[in-house]
């Protein structure tokens, strides 16, 4: 009778759409063995492309064999990989995806030969990765989650910035354009190692915004974890929803970084960064004549 009763449970129900996917793979996360974490990251970041990849191909770069792919994939509701495949296929019609398999094969091809490239030539590949990053940055920035990340630093008085090695510039930038707004702004620079000293004066209903990305730097999740313990609300600029970071946070702002010749470009994080300040500085604005139209009207009234 037991066994009979499970023949005929019913199955999960089975996830048609990548962002539907990626957002319970993102709650399952946590309770995923070693390896499923693995290969958790590896659909993340390589949405774009996974939908023409071989299960050979997957299991290689993420380290597995064949058959923890499959495991994988039977955990979320699949048959097997080839099921899976077919959530992310639809991007495939996607020039940047296609771009960016292209891309890759002509990479490889050049670090397998001697191949002579001028200091132009270089540079227009940069430029191409680029231009493909930021065609993905544009479709995949989610409205509400930068809505909401405006909304929290127009309603505080002090902002937060963290952000270590590579996330470095863009956290300064941050900081910089912040300044022009009536907000306090507070940088951690990490130097002296005395940023948790710092955050000493760190008070509940600030705002901290931690950009950190893969591997990610110790120095900004610890920051991150003391805001969090102080009451502060956090807003994240990251490249996986299933970061350490990413769970601390409130908002979560998602960026991936084109690779080119084994060098992250920062093209994204930065439009993104100029992006978030702008709007910002939009939202004040827009505040401040609405309060400046109201006390007119007050003042015609008397």
């Amino acid at each position: 009778m037991i066994l009979q009763a499970a023949a005929h449970r019913p199955a999960p129900p089975r996830i048609t759409g990548v962002e539907p996917l990626l957002q319970h793979i993102s709650a399952e996360f946590e309770h995923l063995s070693k390896q499923h974490k693995v290969i958790a990251r590896y659909v993340e970041r390589h949405r774009d492309v996974i939908g023409m990849e071989k299960i050979q191909c997957v299991a290689e770069r993420c380290g597995v064999k064949p058959s923890a792919i499959v495991r994988f994939a039977k955990h979320f509701g699949f048959h097997g990989y080839l099921e899976l495949k077919a959530v992310f296929r639809g991007g495939i019609e996607s020039p940047n995806a296609l771009s960016r398999v292209y891309q890759d094969r002509i990479y490889d091809a050049l670090a397998e030969t001697s191949a002579h490239l001028s200091s132009a030539d270089v540079t227009h590949e940069f430029i191409r990765g680029a231009l493909a990053g930021m065609k993905e940055l544009q479709r995949d920035l989610h409205d509400t989650a930068l809505g909401e990340a405006v909304e929290l630093m127009a309603n505080t008085q002090t902002l937060w910035v963290a952000g270590a090695r590579f996330a470095f510039p863009v956290a300064t930038y941050l900081a910089y354009a912040l300044q022009h707004t009536n907000k306090s702004i507070q940088l951690l620079t990490h130097i002296g190692s005395m940023q948790e000293g710092q955050l000493r004066g760190i008070r509940a209903n600030d705002v901290m915004i931690a950009v950190s990305f893969s591997p990610y730097a110790e120095e900004t999740l610890t920051a991150a974890q003391i805001a969090v313990s102080h009451g502060a609300k956090l807003i994240t600029i990251t490249d996986s929803r299933v970061s350490a970071l990413a769970r601390e946070a409130e908002v979560v702002l998602l960026v991936q970084e084109n690779c080119t010749f084994g060098f992250r470009t920062m093209t994204n994080s930065m439009a993104l960064a100029q992006g978030i300040f702008v709007a910002l500085a939009y939202r004040l604005e827009k505040k401040n004549v609405s309060l400046s139209s109201t006390a007119a009207s007050s003042e015609t009234a008397t």
